[in-house]
């Protein structure tokens, strides 16, 4: 049966959990299976249940570019076999380069001794292979359901339910997203800045083949990236200021087309034909910090950052594999699994490496908006001497791949 579709009312109030974990998206769907095939009793609460994928429909607008760290914790979940056979687009080479001055830096697989740098896969694909495998792995899925409020008492979180019902478990997980309800209960702030920027996303078939490369230019309002799909089409990603991306979205497709090769120096040619439109805004946003008693962030509710490297649900998968390893560890050694002690381990280490990630990302968006010449003049240097150094630019690639 169906996880999604089973009628769990009647567990509401049944035996303790070990996790709750609330949010069902890409990566709390990943935490509850994750925990759960370590032996750990979980429950995921979750809004709404995902629409199943269907191999006939349209390729979803949002897609997520998976790093080999990524599909590493995929493969340890048993999942990632069937998400390759359903839909992906492996690319194994990527392309960046400077409108202004254009210098240009290259990454190849093949040199960093991989088969690839990543795949370009539909979130909806992987959201419903990840709750697809969550009744085998005994994970019990409370949807819908609606956490009204929490509060730790002793060794225990207590849960209360909007529909009345009550849960209790020695860990809460907060993974709801970048607006997440349940770190504004914990009384955890946020910093970060709007970008004043919307991405634009659809899909376009192009000219010339995208040879599963991942091409990405730095304009001067944002950068264009060109992911490449399993069908030969690209996905493309573009960031532009408010103003113009919604200049842009108000374009007929013949407009789009012509503006959009123009934006990306028709690399692949001429572009031929595009789906529907959609646009979302970006910001910066870094949880203050990524604990409170028995409760943790990971995933958006934790961190959300600029697109332009493509790296936001693999930041929460790094959170999910690096919660599962701690507290994996907690309960070898006989302790608490939702003890201040332990958890203070995950938050110190994944806010440390999300901040530093994100802080560069938003750096990388500052010094590409640069549009004073001896700016773009030390850009250009500095690109075209990264891009010689070898050893530093495979530093950048494995970073960018988890290792």
């Amino acid at each position: 049966m169906n996880a999604s579709t089973q009628d769990f009312s009647s567990r509401r109030r049944a035996a303790a959990l070990d996790v709750a974990v609330v949010g069902g998206g890409m990566v709390g769907a990943a935490a509850a299976l994750a925990l759960a095939r370590a032996g750990f009793s979980v429950a995921l609460l979750e809004a709404r249940a995902p629409a199943a994928w269907d191999a006939s429909a349209e390729v979803d607008l949002r897609v997520v570019g998976l790093a080999p760290s990524s599909i590493t914790l995929l493969n340890e979940l048993d999942v990632w076999t069937s998400i390759r056979a359903a839909r992906v687009g492996p690319y194994a080479h990527m392309h960046v380069w400077d409108a202004e001055s254009g210098a240009a830096i290259d990454f190849d697989a093949a040199s960093e001794g991989r088969e690839q740098l990543g795949c370009i896969v539909e979130n909806n694909l992987v959201q419903w292979t990840l709750w697809q495998a969550l009744s085998e792995a005994s994970v019990r899925c409370l949807c819908p359901a609606e956490v009204r409020g929490f509060e730790a008492r002793g060794e225990r979180i207590q849960l209360e339910l909007a529909d009345g019902g009550n849960l209790s478990a020695a860990l809460l997980v907060a993974a709801d997203g970048a607006a997440s309800p349940l770190r504004q209960q914990a009384g955890i702030g946020t910093r970060g800045r709007d970008y004043a920027q919307r991405a634009v996303v659809a899909h376009v078939a192009t000219e010339r083949p995208h040879q599963n490369t991942a091409w990405q230019r730095f304009l001067p309002g944002g950068p264009l990236a060109l992911l490449p799909l399993a069908d030969g089409r690209s996905s493309i990603v573009w960031s532009l200021p408010e103003a113009e991306a919604r200049r842009v979205l108000a374009l007929d497709d013949r407009g789009f087309l012509d503006a959009l090769g123009v934006a990306s120096d028709f690399r692949l040619g001429r572009m031929l034909a595009s789906t529907p439109r959609a646009g979302f805004p970006l910001k910066l946003q870094l949880a203050e910090r990524y604990q409170a008693e028995r409760f943790v962030l990971l995933g958006d509710a934790a961190h959300a950052v600029h697109p332009l490297a493509g790296q936001g649900v693999n930041l929460g998968l790094r959170d999910v594999a690096e919660l599962r390893d701690t507290l994996v560890d907690a309960r070898a050694a006989g302790r608490d699994i939702g003890a201040a002690h332990v958890l203070r381990r995950y938050a110190r280490r994944r806010r440390s490496a999300d901040t530093l990630d994100a802080l560069g990302f938003d750096a990388l968006a500052r010094i590409y908006a640069w549009q004073s010449p001896p700016l773009v003049a030390a850009r250009s240097v500095g690109v075209r001497l990264l891009d010689r150094l070898a050893p530093l630019k495979r530093r950048l690639a494995d970073h960018a791949a988890g290792l």
